[in-house]
């Protein structure tokens, strides 16, 4: 319903002016269905049952010197070879497969000439894009490799979000060539956007600050970002390159090309890029909990094509972007959430012998967690606390019985939900946001805000972004040269996702009404707060979707090397074996960076176990290791029973008896490493506790670089060193314990050894010591 209205909001507000351009029309035109791509490029749709060609562009016959309407129906083997076709349809196996790209040689009038084939699947087809490769241009993939990875090693080095943006735009700038490079935020799913960052060549226009109605990026382009993250147009001026046959027999419509990354370009976007001087464009899209927070756009004023490999760079580095974004925005959230459950704590003490009905006695602390205006409290019908206009308490008892009871509803834009005509926010009595929680029967608890005009400037009036200019009536943003300033209305504070956090927690605190265990509300604190500080999900979506482009940059290494290997230099060969070596180690650490996302998502399963079985099985994995490298096992004779998640607790073991197998000092006669249950104070407290320890007598850790040791992919000496590895093993320990509720700590230092500490929660309470036999 909000969205719907929104939708109709910014239409209206966005409207052409008088003259006759459809506003709407823009809005909504299927971009995905233009059936054209851009002419740099041809596309061939093929059935991958057969081989045979459905569907061609009509610039075959400029790239290839083939004709399209023959084609059709064709083997496509007459154009690629079979094994590029057989390469192209494994790459992208499965309904909708990811895309994949190789380098093809294709014979054009008796002379071969080099493409890049980059493949998906759409429709039940294989959607085959050829890309003309410059010949005299060889890919120096160490040269692009590092560069990458020196823009990848800055990004990580950000500790907010606007210095994040800053890098991304600097270090895109820098691996693209573009004039422009911004970073461009949008305010909701439907909302305009602001340019948050920028870099710039000499002379190009500023637009930093300045922010751009929604109708410049309409909701079915939105949509198309969150499919494909990657966007270039080379040349507005381009001529597109039709499809052939225009509507497919099999749908009655032209090919959907959401996945084509040489789609052809809306009219209406080509006029807007004409009118705000550029020639060729790329954007790169920010995606956060599977929404578009945002673009990195990219404007060059002359025309540019970007290959394949620098368009996947860019995608890698969107996708780092996204997450690191959210490792930023999580931790600061997980910071504030920390303040506001401990003042949820302290009011615990007066919440718990107080009914919902008395809550309104409480207002001035309940609100104050919330830094809210307001606190209404509707019971059977009775509304009490913050008086406000009776058509919004009757708004907020309808919404909360259409709401799941225990569920949050937040809005910033509460005259927005009631209708502009209803209520004015400058009336005092109705407020602009409204945090509620229902309770079910359309009682409900609400915290309320006032408005907050907030000032904007916009590049283009958001009443009127078509203006009549040299080209007609067209959308025309003006930039900073001709910046408007408005002042929105109707808007509270935003409720941010710590003010959710601490609502849910106060839901759960006023379940059945009498809030009798304030005790329970640490527990509670803490599985909130690992849900919200978990980053498992974006990194197995960071991992998951890197994969699939460096196993094409391995595929193509590998077969580079058999096809061509005894035509090809030394210089070149030891390229190509650096390459997979490279690609090869970067799939380690992906594949570690899974494990280590796994093990947030997936749930415990704790049950009675005898340590010794644990460490039976450990041993099964990491046996080998410790003999390697001569060290002995020395265990308690008698080893306790545990209750925690066992295939866990065998990931703790195998990773610190593999640790002290890696960092053995191989100045000893004796090496060994011992597995006992002792009793130790952990760092901070002032009470000892029943530990299970694995003490070696290596090489030993310097005191300054304890904490570093359990960062993710942090290894205190150079990858070739002590055995080489991916600096995950420690983390997991680490992960591990904590989802146990347990502490982690180590005692060590340079030449003496190392010993590691651990508990596993409160369940392990019945853990007895035992000492080596």
């Amino acid at each position: 319903m909000e969205r719907d209205w929104l939708s109709r909001r910014n239409v209206e507000a966005e409207r052409a002016a008088p003259g006759g351009f459809d506003l709407e029309q823009c809005v909504r035109e299927p971009i995905h269905l233009l059936g054209g791509v851009q002419s740099y490029g041809a596309l061939l749709a093929v059935d991958p049952a057969d081989g045979r060609i459905e569907v061609a562009s009509d610039n075959l016959a400029a790239l290839l010197g083939l004709p399209p309407e023959p084609l059709v129906g064709t083997p496509v083997t007459g154009i690629v070879s079979r094994e590029d076709f057989r390469e192209a349809l494994e790459s992208t196996e499965g309904p909708d497969g990811p895309a994949g790209i190789l380098p093809v040689v294709i014979a054009v009038d008796g002379r071969d000439r080099d493409f890049d084939l980059s493949a998906h699947r759409r429709d039940g087809l294989l959607v085959l894009e050829l890309e003309p490769r410059d010949a005299t241009e060889r890919f120096d993939f160490t040269v692009f490799y590092q560069g990458v990875r020196r823009a990848l090693a800055r990004l990580r080095s950000a500790g907010s979000v606007t210095e994040c943006c800053d890098i991304a735009v600097r270090e895109v700038r820098r691996l693209t060539g573009f004039d422009r490079v911004v970073a461009y935020r949008f305010d909701g799913d439907d909302g305009p956007g602001e340019v948050v960052a920028e870099a710039l060549a000499p002379g190009w226009e500023p637009w930093l600050g300045l922010w751009f109605p929604a109708t410049d990026i309409p909701p079915q382009a939105r949509r198309l970002y969150l499919e494909n993250w990657i966007r270039v147009i080379c040349d507005v001026e381009d001529d597109s390159a039709h499809l052939v046959p225009e509507a497919r027999a099999a749908t009655g419509r032209p090919l959907d090309l959401s996945g084509s990354a040489l789609r052809t370009v809306s009219g209406f976007h080509l006029e807007y890029l004409r009118n705000i001087g550029v020639r060729s464009s790329m954007s790169v899209s920010v995606v956060r909990d599977g929404r578009l927070w945002g673009l990195i756009a990219c404007h060059g004023g002359t025309p540019a094509v970007l290959g394949p490999e620098l368009r996947s760079a860019c995608e890698l580095f969107g996708s780092a972007f996204s997450l690191r974004l959210d490792v930023i925005e999580e931790r600061e959230q997980a910071r504030s959430l920390e303040s506001a459950r401990r003042e949820l704590t302290r009011a615990a003490h007066f919440l718990d012998p107080a009914p919902a009905d008395e809550l309104p006695a409480h207002r001035a602390a309940l609100e104050g967690l919330l830094a809210a205006d307001g606190l209404l409290v509707s019971r059977g019908g009775k509304t009490t606390g913050t008086a406000p206009h009776p058509d919004v308490a009757d708004h907020l008892a309808r919404r909360a019985c259409e709401l799941t009871p225990g569920t949050v509803w937040a809005t910033d834009r509460l005259p927005e939900e009631l209708g502009s005509e209803e209520r004015d926010p400058a009336d005092g009595a109705t407020p602009a946001g409204v945090l509620m929680i229902p309770l079910g029967g359309g009682d409900f608890i609400a915290w309320t805000r006032h408005e907050r005009p907030l000032p904007r400037q916009w590049a283009a009036d958001p009443a009127t972004p078509v203006r009549t200019g040299p080209r007609g009536e067209r959308l025309t943003p003006r930039g900073s040269g001709a910046v408007f300033r408005a002042t929105v209305r109707g808007r509270s504070l935003p409720w941010t996702p710590v003010d959710l956090g601490v609502a849910r927690e106060l839901r759960q605190l006023l379940t059945g009404l009498v809030l009798r265990h304030a005790t329970a509300l640490g527990r509670l604190n803490e599985e909130l707060r690992m849900t919200n500080i978990d980053l498992d999900s974006f990194a197995h979506v960071a991992a998951h979707d890197l994969k699939e482009p460096l196993r094409g940059i391995s595929n193509a290494a590998t077969f580079i090397l058999e096809d061509a290997g005894p035509n090809l230099d030394e210089q070149t060969v030891r390229r190509l074996h650096t390459m997979h070596r490279l690609t090869g180690r970067m799939d380690e650490l992906l594949n570690s960076l899974m494990h280590y996302a796994r093990l947030g998502r997936s749930g415990l399963r704790r049950t009675r176990t005898d340590l010794d079985v644990l460490l039976d099985a450990a041993l099964e994995i990491a046996g080998p290791r410790l003999a390697e490298q001569d060290v002995r096992l020395v265990r308690a004779a008698s080893l306790p029973t545990l209750d925690a998640d066992p295939d866990r607790v065998v990931d703790i073991l195998v990773n610190l008896l593999v640790n002290a197998a890696k960092y053995a000092d191989p100045n000893r006669r004796e090496r060994r490493v011992e597995v006992c249950v002792v009793d130790a104070t952990p760092p901070g407290s002032d009470r000892a506790e029943q530990a299970i320890t694995v003490a070696d007598n290596g090489i030993g850790i310097p005191p300054d670089r304890h904490d570093e040791v359990f960062d993710l992919f942090r290894r205190l000496h150079g990858p070739s060193e002590h055995g080489g590895g991916t600096g995950v093993g420690l983390a997991v320990v680490k992960r591990v314990v904590e989802r146990h509720g347990g502490r982690l700590w180590l005692e060590s230092a340079p030449g003496e050894g190392t010993t590691f500490f651990f508990t596993l929660g409160a369940a392990d309470a019945d853990v007895t010591p035992g000492r080596p036999g």
